[in-house]
């Protein structure tokens, strides 16, 4: 008896370690609702392969963006297949489990891994879980199973091109990085204009953009950028591989100046020509050709489900015409067979004429302007999109330069539509939350990468808070694992480089077979016409023609780029010292002198002090989410940084923003614009 209790004793102790030893749940963002762990480790490797049920051919095309990633970031070229699951294999397959949502899926990793989901959407989730899993712990994968779902069927980001614009890579990179934080939403709003007050008062002079090109209307589109029909369906179509609605917005009837100003007869002469003339009988053929252009034909434009027709911000004095001119074209863009969405406006522009709301979708974004529970109870559906805490206006001074990640990680959920009204949890018709980006003060000099910056934190923490609502680690836990994880496969808008110290690179730049000095062995040079000056103990850049490819394409906040030059006086103007895919630092011949300046995003800028020809210099040039620096000779010599536009007495600013994302692809220029002179001892640092 006393040997059995012993026994008893020791197997119990024996299970309560086994159970102590099994695996904790995998560190991903957004967190995984469920995770049942188990003991030992899944290995995943170049030669796992990847098999896609032979029942469900349709998943074929997601699992195959998977295997690139795979490729991109850890080199394992892993084949798809249309088979039965093997041993040690990755198998994807679809169920009509009632038990899996939409956009659940279910991991069981063991002897090998089965992605279980009811749709695609689901699948390719689970590939974003399992890329993070190999970030964040190696390829040795916890066995467990995961069950994963979001709470919030509309989890988004609106981003404000048509006061700024945007690439159209910046915006496939960012369909990359959304997908990969399982936001899936992307709405794009195509039009907008800056604010008279920086103009004169003049609205002619006003800024405004349309970024589509229109074939009804020939010259609508901006000609300092906009999007082909081809790259914006291209798109929307990427956007459906990854599981990321593109929403195309063309926002009228106010906001509206990049219309008026290429048909002055629309604009009101009462309230603005940022506003459309609701009585002018020309408006309404306009904005019916528009909308029919994108969303009409054999081959539409707009190829997505999903088209919102904006709608916010019209005079107070024209609530009931607001109201007709809205339900028009709620109806409209519905019988041309889509999903509408419109920004609230109806507890501002109240009134007696009804608006439409069968199936529309509301953009709940201030409490003046919405009322959440009367337009719940009118039927229409809602994204929360509180401007108090969702907004980020860049360096304007007002609304949030970055959002406050921490209070929305411990306060914020869908819920809280306005600073006011907070929804019951589970209330019906609200759909989630979408954060955005304005960039309302044109011209002020902001970069694609400056507003990256500040978008990316808030991704990571919104999708924390759309996908798991319930936030189970405490804010610096999530904080740490936020910092570390990358943007998304493919995807470095940020420019920071895999560096062992803080010295990137360093090269002497005085041999034919050049080194990289620093501990990360980036040696991997290109020359093109160099030559050596063994008297100066530094490379000749001979021509035009002249550069030198380095492995690194740019470095970003907060680094230092240190350099010896000596400038030969056959440099042309506008010579290029540095480039690379986003930017270029640049000379500008002054006579028998020259300054140094950068050009990124539209914008030029150019530090003061002035230097000879044939002579050395030591020079660094430092940069973060400010500003620019230049040192000569180990000393700042200037900082640009602080600069304004002001108008009505200092009332009214813009604060400019005159930052750099170093370009480090080219030494010199691959476009036959090198500067001729003398380099050496370049150094690249994290700071």
């Amino acid at each position: 008896m006393k040997l059995q209790k012993i026994l008893f004793i020791f197997s119990l102790l024996v299970a309560i370690s086994l159970k102590a030893q099994t695996n904790l749940a995998p560190q991903v963002i957004p967190s995984i609702q469920q995770w049942e762990g188990k003991t030992g480790y899944f290995t995943f490797s170049e030669n796992t392969p990847l098999i896609v049920d032979k029942n469900f051919p349709q998943l074929e095309s997601y699992i195959s963006v998977f295997s690139n990633d795979l490729q991109s970031l850890y080199n394992f070229k892993a084949a798809v297949t249309l088979a039965q699951a093997k041993p040690q294999s990755v198998f994807f397959t679809l169920s009509s489990e009632t038990a899996i949502p939409e956009e659940g899926y279910r991991i069981n990793i063991d002897e090998n891994i089965i992605v279980t989901a009811s749709s695609t959407k689901g699948i390719f989730w689970a590939t974003r879980t399992l890329l993070q899993m190999l970030e964040n712990g190696g390829s040795r994968l916890p066995k467990g199973i995961i069950n994963d779902f979001p709470m919030y069927s509309h989890r988004g980001f609106m981003l404000d091109v048509g006061r700024k614009f945007f690439t159209i890579d910046y915006l496939r990179d960012y369909i990359k990085i959304l997908s990969y934080y399982k936001i899936n939403e992307f709405q794009i709003h195509l039009n907008d204009n800056g604010f008279k007050v920086f103009y004169n008062d003049d609205w002619d002079k006003t800024y405004s953009a349309f970024r589509l090109q229109s074939d009804v209307f020939p010259g609508l589109a901006a000609k300092d950028g906009h999007y082909t029909k081809d790259e914006f369906r291209d798109l929307q179509k990427m956007g459906m591989l990854y599981c990321v609605n593109v929403i195309p917005e063309i926002d009228v009837p106010a906001h509206s100046l990049a219309f008026t100003h290429y048909k002055p007869e629309i604009g009101s002469d009462k309230y603005g020509k940022d506003h459309l003339d609701l009585y002018h009988p020309e408006t309404y053929k306009f904005v019916d050709a528009l909308y029919a252009e994108y969303l009409s034909g054999e081959n539409p434009v707009f190829v997505g489900a999903d088209v919102h027709i904006g709608t916010d911000e019209y005079d107070k004095g024209e609530s009931e015409k607001y109201r007709e001119f809205t339900d028009r074209y709620l109806k409209y863009i519905q019988k041309l067979g889509k999903n509408v969405r419109m920004w609230g406006g109806l507890r501002w522009l109240k009134g007696e004429t009804p608006v439409h709301s069968e199936n529309v979708v509301v953009n709940a974004w201030s409490y003046d302007w919405v009322d959440p529970e009367l337009s719940l109870k009118e039927g229409y559906k809602l994204i929360s999109t509180c401007d108090t805490w969702l907004y980020i206006v860049p360096a304007a001074g007002y609304y949030r330069d970055f959002l406050d990640e921490k209070w929305l990680y411990e306060e914020w959920t869908p819920e809280k539509v306005n600073r006011k009204e907070t929804l019951p949890e589970g209330t019906k018709g609200l759909l989630g939350g979408m954060f955005a980006v304005w960039n309302d003060h044109c011209g002020n000099g902001i970069s694609q990468q400056d507003v990256h910056i500040r978008t990316l934190p808030a991704v990571k923490v919104l999708s924390e808070k759309m996908w798991k609502r319930n936030t189970s680690a405490n804010f610096d836990t999530f904080k740490k694992l936020s910092d570390r994880m990358g943007e998304a496969p493919q995807v470095n808008l940020s420019g920071k480089v895999a560096s062992k110290t803080n010295l990137v690179m360093h090269y002497a730049l005085n041999s034919k077979k050049e080194k990289d000095l620093s501990e990360n062995g980036y040696n991997e040079l290109q020359r093109n016409k160099i030559g050596i000056s063994k008297k100066d103990n530094s490379l000749v850049f001979k021509s035009e023609e002249s550069f030198i490819k380095t492995p690194i394409l740019e470095i970003g906040y907060d680094y230092r780029v240190d350099f010896n030059l000596f400038l030969n006086p056959k440099t042309i103007d506008d010579a290029i010292l540095f480039e690379g895919r986003d930017s270029k630092v640049i000379i500008k011949k002054e006579g028998n002198q020259f300054q140094i300046g950068f050009s990124r995003d539209g914008y030029t800028y150019y530090f003061a002090e002035k230097f000879n020809f044939e002579k050395w210099y030591e020079l660094g040039i430092s940069g973060d989410y400010k500003g620019t620096s230049l040192y000569v000779n180990g000393k700042q010599s200037e900082r640009l940084e602080g600069k304004t536009h002001s108008t009505n007495n200092g009332k009214n600013k813009i604060y400019i923003q005159q930052t750099l994302v170093f370009p480090l692809q080219y030494i010199g220029s691959s476009n036959q614009k090198s500067f001729q002179g003398k380099i050496k001892n370049l150094k690249v640092i994290n700071l």
